[in-house]
């Protein structure tokens, strides 16, 4: 019987580290996001792919892209300028694949 009730206090104990840790995975990080080859000088791809640069290093992006918020080639799209983003996501064979993406507005 007591050994009955330390595996329920063990798996018990497991789920709820497990529920901490991805607590922690989910809060946004703030970043710079542009076309990779317009604004970063990336030269992996030809033509322009939506790319974020995260500790100083720039990764072409998975998961959402470059016309996804807005015309790129407007005044304040991804191929004129660096925007901010909020990003949640991870590094995965050098492309940063992101889960939740929102964009920052550019204050007036």
């Amino acid at each position: 019987m007591k050994l009955l009730y330390c595996l329920i206090a063990l798996c018990m104990g497991t789920l709820t580290m497990q529920a901490q840790e991805s607590k922690e995975k989910t809060n946004p990080q703030r970043v710079e996001v542009s076309c990779g080859q317009c604004q970063f000088g990336m030269k992996d791809k030809k033509g322009c792919d939506l790319a974020i640069r995260v500790d100083g290093k720039t990764y072409f992006v998975s998961g959402t892209g470059l016309n996804d918020h807005g015309d790129a080639h407007a005044h304040d799209g991804f191929c004129s300028a660096i925007r901010q983003a909020d990003v949640i996501g991870e590094v995965k064979n050098n492309l940063f694949v992101v889960s939740y993406f929102k964009l920052i507005p550019i204050k007036p």
